[in-house]
């Protein structure tokens, strides 16, 4: 079958590619980090029968649904019409190749959809034991989600030994499928703990000692995620195919780009450790704005290195 082409002036149509698919990542890494994060200090906090830990939430919960599901929504439509114009053929392929984890990626979307639908508006109404497995439900649901999607997108940058006969699995489990999981579970952890100091140095100006609580057992969540995003890196390049490795070499922007996401990365995991780790009175808005920010501009660069090199 053959496509009309998809001309963009300026911009390029791979370009649209990268934005959206930027966009739309760092709202999945929310989905995936702030549910381990809800989840965790939902149970944390009924253990401990803190009702004004429980409280606060309850309002994360209700910031956290109309992000992942509303506007996460929009970008997922986004994705699928960015690529089905500009790279008709490799969506095709796509479809074709990964029927199976397609379906298995819509499952998972209809149980977190469910799961976070009923973890917020029966608030109160499921006993406690109910309402913290509903939370752990999503959460897995959103992990099983982050596994699937990365290893189609990683199929896209190494495809190994695989060849056309060999079916969904060889092709699923590529070079690129754990060192890719690793980093995107531990860029979520991180950006989940970006959004709850955000959110919580907003909300809990008047209770200092909620705030350092919360800032804190999001910052151990978030410390795990830097190692595994470090780790995830190094595996990413080591794992990049040679003509991968010959454009981030070769491509001067790509270089800057290269430098500039460890430079932020540091600053992201130094500011992590000296702010809400040894300092959580430092978490104030000004401080969770700038930490926020730098946050997603080294996710943002990373991610646009990825999709540079895999070449959408």
């Amino acid at each position: 079958m053959h496509y009309p082409f998809w001309y963009v002036p300026g911009l390029t149509s791979p370009m649209w590619i990268a934005i959206v698919a930027v966009l739309h990542v760092y709202i999945a890494m929310y989905a995936v980090g702030g549910s381990i994060l809800l989840a965790f200090q939902t149970q944390l906090a009924y253990r401990e029968r803190d009702t004004s830990y429980l409280e606060y939430l309850r309002q994360h919960a209700w910031f956290f649904v109309l992000i992942t599901l509303v506007f996460s929504s929009l970008l997922g439509v986004g994705i699928w019409w960015t690529i089905g114009l500009a790279s008709p053929l490799a969506t095709e392929e796509l479809i074709h190749v990964f029927v199976l984890g397609w379906a298995m990626e819509y499952v998972t979307f209809i149980v977190e959809i469910a799961a976070a639908f009923a973890f917020f508006y029966y608030w109160g109404r499921f006993d406690p034991k109910t309402h913290v497995i509903t939370g752990w439900i999503y959460a897995g649901a959103a992990f099983c989600s982050l596994v699937i999607i990365t290893g189609i997108t990683a199929f896209q940058l190494n495809i190994g030994s695989w060849k056309p006969d060999d079916g969904f699995w060889k092709a699923f489990w590529n070079p690129q499928t754990l060192p890719q999981i690793a980093a995107r579970t531990g860029g979520s952890l991180m950006l989940g703990a970006l959004y709850f100091f955000l959110h919580s140095s907003l909300k809990l100006t008047r209770n200092a000692s909620l705030l350092r609580r919360v800032g804190q057992e999001s910052a151990k969540w978030a410390m795990g995620g830097a190692v595994l995003t470090i780790a995830g890196g190094v595996g990413w390049y080591v794992n990049t195919p040679p003509s991968g490795q010959a454009a981030l070499v070769g491509a001067s922007a790509l270089n800057i780009l290269a430098f500039a996401i460890f430079g932020l990365t540091a600053a992201t995991v130094v500011m992590l450790y000296v702010g809400p780790i040894r300092n959580p009175g430092w978490l104030t808005p000004g401080f969770a704005i700038l930490f926020f920010g730098i946050g997603h501009a080294a996710t943002g660069t990373g991610e646009f290195i990825r999709e540079a090199v895999r070449k959408p």
